[in-house]
C-alpha cells in the first residue's frame, strides 16, 4: 500500500526553480539507473551530507538530498518503505529524506502519526525538524 499523499503532482511540491533544476541537473538524470527503494536507499547512504534544498558554495545547483527525494517521489514509497526510512540505524540523512518525503508529499491528515514518535528524536539533522522555509514543530502542530 502506497503512502497516502496529498493528490499534488510531482513537479508542484517543490518551488519551480528548484523543481527545474532537479530535473535538469546531470546528478539526477543519473538516478535513472537506480531501479529500486534499496538502491536509493544506498545512495542516500554514500551521498548525502545534508538536508538543504541548494548545494552550498558558488554552483548553487538542487543538492544530492534534493534530487534523492525527488527519485523517491517519482517511485511512489509504500508504507512499509516509509518505515523502513523512518527507522533506518545506519544514517540520519536516511530518515531525514523520509521525513521531507512526508513533509512535502504526505497527506496532512495523517501527518501527526507519521511524525508524533519522532517528535523529540536527537539523531535527526536540525534542518528538517526546523528551519526557516518549514518547521517541523509547525508542521505537527
Amino acid at each position: 500500500m502506497e503512502v497516502q499523499t496529498n493528490g499534488k503532482p510531482i513537479d508542484s511540491l517543490f518551488e519551480k526553480v528548484l523543481c527545474m533544476n532537479i530535473l535538469s541537473s546531470d546528478y539526477f538524470k543519473e538516478l535513472y539507473r537506480l531501479k529500486t527503494y534499496h538502491e536509493v536507499v544506498d545512495e542516500i547512504y554514500n551521498q548525502v551530507d545534508n538536508v538543504e534544498p541548494w548545494m552550498t558554495g558558488n554552483c548553487r545547483g538542487p543538492s544530492t538530498s534534493y534530487c534523492l527525494l525527488y527519485k523517491f517521489f517519482t517511485m511512489k514509497l509504500t508504507v512499509k518503505q516509509m518505515h523502513g526510512l523512518l527507522k533506518h540505524k545506519d544514517s540520519p540523512y536516511i530518515r531525514a529524506v523520509g521525513f521531507l518525503y512526508l513533509r512535502y508529499a504526505g497527506d496532512p491528515k495523517t501527518l501527526w502519526n507519521w511524525f508524533e514518535p519522532y517528535i523529540k528524536d536527537d539523531e535527526l539533522p536540525s534542518s528538517v525538524l526546523a528551519n526557516d522555509d518549514f518547521p517541523f514543530t509547525a508542521t505537527v502542530n
